[in-house]
């Protein structure tokens, strides 16, 4: 994050900003807990790739809330985008982070409300309402969860640290990641799966994981995580080490003392099978 970023953005704005975002957050948790074990409608946007009533149905609490409150603001929801598309604030939100394990009625999930400027977070919120755990950070403030603060960890190398990956929905896309997965879980103690990406780059933030990386993945997945590990002293890039940009669909998110090694480790399995 840029310091231009941090003097530009209008603290009143964050202030509104970050108590509608925890307020819509929960609201919208409550929402998809409750209705967890009910019957629900499962509709198909790919062959894997799924949606339900439930993320539909949270996704209008965020983003009713966000209009009313912010109408001038763009909104990119994994559902659908609106909004002004000239304003500078745009809202990047996923009622639903984890929502195959949500169908499965595996409780690793969370809703995820971001707010960037000029394309860089500022602004996040993940709740995991089956834990009852709020992560939250604006840019200048540090990171937090239940409002305690949270550090990455001091985990020195690769092979000490225990990672989390994810799988693309695209079945064709996902050569690369076993190939990512094989050969990074070999360099490094441990590597997980669990399937909520939003989740992932937070357990990050909270030292309860060195690294995540993953392509591709969604603005929507790793918005509000990327603020949140920034604040918590994290680093980030893209999945060869480039700039991150939230929208390009690819992130390298660790506690900043194994990025280099990290990094490195992806890269080479990348150019061994001439991903770019």
């Amino acid at each position: 994050m840029n310091h231009e970023t941090a003097d530009a953005v209008e603290q009143e704005v964050l202030n509104r900003a970050e108590t509608l975002a925890l307020d819509l957050a929960r609201q919208a948790g409550v929402l998809i807990r409750d209705r967890l074990y009910d019957d629900r409608e499962i509709l198909h946007k790919g062959r894997v790739d799924i949606v339900t009533d439930a993320d539909q149905a949270a996704e209008l609490v965020i983003a009713g809330g966000i209009t009313a409150a912010f109408p001038d603001h763009r909104l990119i929801a994994e559902e659908g985008a609106r909004g002004n598309e000239s304003s500078p604030y745009g809202w990047v939100i996923d009622p639903i982070d984890g929502t195959t394990n949500y169908a499965h009625r595996l409780p690793q999930f969370a809703v995820s409300i971001a707010l960037e400027f000029h394309g860089d977070p500022v602004l996040g919120v993940v709740y995991d309402p089956m834990r009852d755990e709020m992560f939250q950070a604006r840019i200048g403030r540090g990171a937090f969860v239940n409002d305690r603060p949270i550090r990455v960890s001091e985990t020195a190398d690769l092979i000490s640290s225990l990672l989390a990956s994810g799988f693309s929905y695209n079945i064709e896309e996902r050569p690369i990641s076993y190939a990512l997965w094989i050969d990074i879980n070999n360099k490094a103690q441990g590597l997980r799966r669990a399937g909520a990406a939003a989740l992932d780059i937070c357990y990050v933030a909270a030292g309860r994981l060195d690294g995540y990386f993953e392509k591709p993945v969604n603005a929507w997945d790793i918005g509000a995580g990327a603020i949140i590990v920034l604040e918590a002293g994290g680093r980030l890039s893209a999945l060869d080490g480039a700039p991150f940009g939230l929208y390009d669909r690819t992130i390298c998110a660790t506690n900043d003392t194994i990025h280099d090694e990290l990094v490195a480790a992806i890269r080479t399995t990348l150019d061994s099978n001439s991903v770019t």
